[in-house]
């Protein structure tokens, strides 16, 4: 049996759109870099763009755990002496929240040129308007604190300790 490998000509693009309110910023980064290289589609070949258009809405209500609002901090340098700005997340959140999910995910994407093609196709908006309803994007959750995958309850300590130890090989 041969392998699969997609081919540019036969992508098909559909349109997600992401709802970041109260999501936590790692988790929609992931969710939308995973959406942007393909990787949810069956057809994912590592060196073809088979990635489709992603719409990020509500980028002012993200989250981010623990103390990163104060800790974290963004840089941008133009090269010139004495030119850099640092800029902590909670700022950079109050003056454009869509710039903190674009750069989330740009650190996600390949770093080669096709990364950038798949930049392009990311939308981020602040509020919940956005001009992209012609497309009718198709709403996906993003995994919230419990994760998309079904958890498993812990076993009892009483089992653990009762069941046999397990043989190396």
């Amino acid at each position: 049996m041969k392998s699969f490998r997609a081919r540019k000509e036969d992508v098909v693009r559909r349109w997600i759109q992401l709802d970041a309110t109260d999501q936590v910023l790692g988790k929609v980064a992931v969710k939308a870099a995973d959406i942007l290289m393909g990787k949810e589609k069956p057809t994912f070949t590592p060196g073809v763009d088979t990635g489709d258009f992603v719409v990020v809405t509500n980028a002012r209500h993200v989250k981010a755990t623990g103390r990163k609002e104060e800790r974290k901090i963004y840089r941008r340098h133009s090269e010139w002496v004495g030119s850099m700005v640092e800029e902590p997340l909670g700022a950079v959140q109050a003056k454009k929240p869509e710039k903190l999910i674009q750069l989330a995910v740009r650190r996600m994407l390949p770093k080669n040129t096709m990364g950038v093609h798949m930049l392009k196709r990311l939308k981020v908006y602040p509020g919940t308007d956005h001009p992209h309803a012609a497309q009718s994007p198709a709403r996906v959750d993003v995994p919230g604190k419990g994760g998309w995958l079904p958890q498993r309850k812990p076993a009892p300590v009483a089992a653990v300790l009762a069941s046999p130890p397990k043989e190396r090989k």
